[in-house]
């Protein structure tokens, strides 16, 4: 057996999943509309400097920066298709999260966070 060939198996499976072409279908949608796809372009560079920052390895984020973060996510969550889409990507990453824990489990590696003081 061949572990990276088990990696693109799953990978295919993922990505014929029915959460996942469903995931690519809401992208679409949301993404079709110009105003949207600026706004979510900004929405994902705050989000992952938020996430960066709260990881600690980006320093922290400036106050203005997570208050316009928390403006647009406001702002997009009224959009029933951004809303949709969003919620979608959330669920996969949550799903692919507990697939990263199974397989990390199965190494023997932990990557758990430590505790913040």
């Amino acid at each position: 057996m061949n572990i990276y060939d088990t990696a693109h198996r799953l990978a295919a499976e993922i990505k014929n999943s029915d959460e996942c072409v469903r995931l690519r279908e809401l992208r679409e949608r949301a993404y079709a509309d110009n105003t949207n796809r600026v706004l979510l372009e900004e929405y994902k560079r705050l989000q992952m400097r938020l996430q960066m920052s709260m990881a600690g390895a980006a320093g922290e984020m400036p106050g203005e920066e997570v208050k316009r973060f928390q403006q647009l996510a406001s702002l997009l969550y009224m959009n029933s298709d951004v809303q949709a889409y969003l919620m979608a990507e959330m669920q996969m990453q949550k799903t692919l999260g507990d697939v990263f824990k199974i397989l990390t489990e199965a190494a023997g590696i932990s990557f758990d966070l430590p505790e913040r003081e």
